[in-house]
């Protein structure tokens, strides 16, 4: 079972590394500028996990939206202020989110979830829901499958760090369950599917330094049911 104080010094400690392989991955970088063009005008949009702004927040920046960041990890936002001194930055956990109801068009969760206690996954997800005006849109990474574990020394900075991945089909029965319409997702395993839901597999990565697990992360694109 993943513990998050523990999580949280893990990424104060290895802030610097883990900003420079955030710099140098930019998977999923497409489908959010997809996901920013199906939202309004000017949009607020909360990157739930920012970590050092890499890769979401510092794009959210480029006067296409209105840029929000949160991080449980004091250090990751000590960067985050560096790389991206327009946004507004929060510590804060995500299942417990510090804004008010309907604060956002968007919120984009790239490789925080999988940080989570596994049993708080659908505490954060409805948080979603709750901060996301209706018809709002989500933008989430998880593993495929259900894997947890630990790596004692990961990005060779003799920092140990713990995942709880819930994997693809739990993610989205509990994003249907917190009332959003699943309409679009890559690297979803076929038998993970659903009727009318769009799906790519182009977009498939292997990452057995972020999990060690070598089956490819799952994005899911989401809308919340007005």
């Amino acid at each position: 079972m993943v513990e998050k104080d523990g999580v949280r010094r893990g990424y104060d400690e290895l802030a610097p590394a883990y900003a420079d392989r955030r710099e140098e991955d930019d998977r999923g970088t497409e489908l959010l500028e997809s996901v920013l063009a199906s939202l309004p005008e000017s949009p607020r949009v909360l990157d739930a996990g920012c970590g050092g702004g890499q890769p979401v927040l510092e794009r959210l920046d480029a006067g296409r939206a209105t840029p929000i960041g949160l991080d449980f990890s004091r250090e990751q936002l000590r960067l985050a202020t560096d790389a991206v001194p327009e946004a507004a930055l929060a510590q804060g956990d995500m299942t417990s989110l510090p804004f008010a109801d309907d604060s956002f068009d968007g919120v984009v969760a790239y490789w925080s979830l999988i940080h989570v206690p596994l049993e708080d996954h659908r505490t954060v997800i409805d948080e979603f829901a709750r901060v996301v005006r209706p018809g709002g849109r989500v933008l989430l990474c998880e593993g495929t499958d259900e894997w947890c574990g630990e790596n004692p020394d990961w990005l060779e900075t003799g920092v140990r760090m713990e995942w709880n991945i819930a994997g693809a089909e739990r993610t989205r029965s509990q994003l249907q369950a917190a009332g959003f319409d699943v309409v679009e997702s890559w690297g979803v395993p076929a038998e993970s599917l659903r009727e009318n839901e769009d799906v790519s597999h182009e977009d498939d990565a292997d990452d057995d330094e972020e999990s060690n697990d070598e089956e490819p992360w799952a994005f899911f694109e989401a809308r919340l049911e007005p």
